[in-house]
């Protein structure tokens, strides 16, 4: 696999990225991935978000990772979670125009505040195809996933405290079909030693439908 650094736009601001690309024959499926929140020192580098990159570079499925607006060298100021999803329609965009990438084959997949923008934006783009969805903040855009029909895949740890689990299930049983809800064992909200399981389930997800 390798890895390349990009900048492209968002509106009049520049973001950063970096793709993750397989060493399989293009075009690509892709999944575009969101990290933490930018205010509690999130980024694209997160754990998790950067697992998950190398582990779909890794099963042919090429992976977006990149910085919200005022994250690293992204351009612009935090946005409470609703300029963010510009940022986030700015990559589907990038990712939709590429040769080398399937734009019928586009998947969002965030990770806790990056799971809540990802959430809200794919409810309502159709370039979206699949959802993944780690400890998610919904805060930022959940309630509508109970009419989202496309497949979509949320994992939470046993012991997460920051993310109500008991909400989120409620949450996953009203979702329509076709739809995967995992608690893993011992994981709490910043999933140290469990990266490789997460990259490894989303990965699968992925790999099924894409």
């Amino acid at each position: 696999m390798k890895r390349v650094h990009i900048i492209f736009p968002s509106g009049e601001l520049k973001l950063e990225g970096v793709w993750h690309l397989p060493e399989a024959k293009e075009p690509f499926p892709a999944v575009i991935v969101c990290h933490p929140h930018p205010l509690y020192g999130g980024n694209m580098s997160s754990n998790i978000v950067f697992g998950i990159c190398q582990a779909l570079a890794l099963s042919n499925i090429a992976a977006l990772r990149f910085n919200f607006r005022g994250v690293g060298k992204s351009e612009g100021e935090f946005g409470g979670g609703i300029a963010e999803r510009e940022d986030v329609r700015a990559a589907l965009a990038l990712a939709s125009s590429a040769e080398n990438i399937k734009r019928s084959k586009i998947g969002l997949a965030g990770y806790s505040f990056g799971g809540g923008v990802a959430a809200s934006v794919a409810v309502r783009d159709e370039r979206v195809k699949m959802l993944a969805l780690v400890s998610p903040a919904l805060v930022y855009g959940g309630e509508s996933l109970k009419e989202y029909k496309k497949p979509k895949f949320i994992i939470i740890g046993e012991n997460d405290d920051v993310i109500p689990q008991q909400e989120l299930r409620e949450l996953a049983g009203e979702m329509p079909e076709p739809k995967q809800f995992e608690v893993i064992s011992g994981a709490d909200h910043f999933w140290a030693g469990f990266e490789e399981e997460v990259a490894e389930r989303v990965c699968r997800f992925f790999g099924e439908g894409l």
